[in-house]
């Protein structure tokens, strides 16, 4: 409407005033009082007929405008209804991409929680290995005939004598004995993790870690401290404890997790650069691993490329 005014009165006002000025000279000319002219009568019949001309004309022109003003409100709402769907089109990908990013969560702790179970069944193999190995040697040894005393009565015979040579040779046992359980200790850790008793998981993964450095579980273990910290929302912790898993136990199958997760704790500290740079790293490192994958996806959801 307020592009119709200025497009009447530019369209109506010369043809309006010429209108007026006519039917003005008409009015005001001179007319004798006993003789009305025929040519007066008729010019102001024609002026009647050119303001009757025109007010049906504008009423013409008022009924084309409010049917543009119609179009124009109807336009309006159409893209008003079109700016809501598509709102909720976006509320609903951005629903989407959260339940995604769920979902590829847990499959993540699935994934992890497999990759323990093979990590724990290849160190039982292999303690087994060494135990059949172990019980060989002592059925050689108990096999392999016995040297003969040079000294009887000394103290040699066997079992005669406990605070013999070999009774001493004995004495350290004990103290081999203090270290807890490597496979029970770690399984302890994992379902005390699991029920969210973290002190206690701590503990347990700590003792793995100080009795058993050179086992595969030990990196496991540190990997999982770092779990603990990340879950209490202690960020620089696990950090830390992931970077002990990169460079102590780079080998460990559980590098690619602790890098991921280093990466999703620095991303959670709003370190974006450091997050982005750590989630590029894994990708070059561990390309095939699901952990790699899952980098990649976040890279995309952080409008990052996966290679600088």
């Amino acid at each position: 409407m307020h592009i119709a005014h200025p497009l009447r009165r530019r369209f109506f006002a010369p043809r309006f005033f010429a209108v007026i000025l006519m039917a003005s000279i008409a009015l005001l000319t001179p007319v004798r009082a006993h003789a009305v002219s025929k040519e007066i009568v008729e010019l102001q019949t024609q002026v009647q007929q050119l303001l009757d001309m025109v007010q049906r004309l504008q009423s013409t022109v008022d009924a084309r405008f409010g049917v543009i003003q119609h179009l124009v409100e109807q336009t309006a709402d159409s893209a008003n209804r079109m700016t809501t769907a598509v709102e909720g089109l976006q509320q609903k990908v951005a629903a989407q991409n959260e339940a995604m990013s769920g979902k590829l969560d847990s499959t993540s702790g699935q994934m992890q929680s497999l990759n323990d179970s093979v990590d724990e069944l290849k160190s039982r193999m292999g303690k087994l290995d060494k135990a059949i190995a172990d019980l060989q040697s002592q059925l050689q040894n108990m096999q392999a005939p016995q040297p003969p005393q040079t000294a009887p009565g000394a103290g040699g015979l066997p079992g005669s004598a406990p605070g013999g040579p070999g009774g001493q040779g004995a004495a350290p046992a004990p103290a081999m004995n203090q270290a807890p359980p490597l496979q029970e200790t770690f399984q302890a850790g994992v379902r005390d993790f699991n029920g969210a008793r973290y002190p206690v998981a701590q503990g347990e993964f700590q003792d793995v870690i100080q009795y058993y450095p050179q086992d595969d579980l030990a990196g496991t273990a540190q990997f999982y401290l770092g779990e603990i910290a990340y879950r209490q929302q202690s960020y620089d912790d696990a950090i830390k404890a992931y970077n002990v898993v990169l460079e102590n136990y780079s080998g460990s199958t559980k590098a690619p997790a602790a890098q991921l997760h280093k990466a999703l704790a620095l991303l959670a500290q709003n370190k974006r650069s450091a997050g982005i740079q750590e989630l590029r790293s894994l990708v070059q490192r561990h390309p095939q691993t699901p952990e790699a994958a899952q980098a990649r996806s976040k890279l995309n959801g952080l409008g990052a490329r996966a290679a600088h």
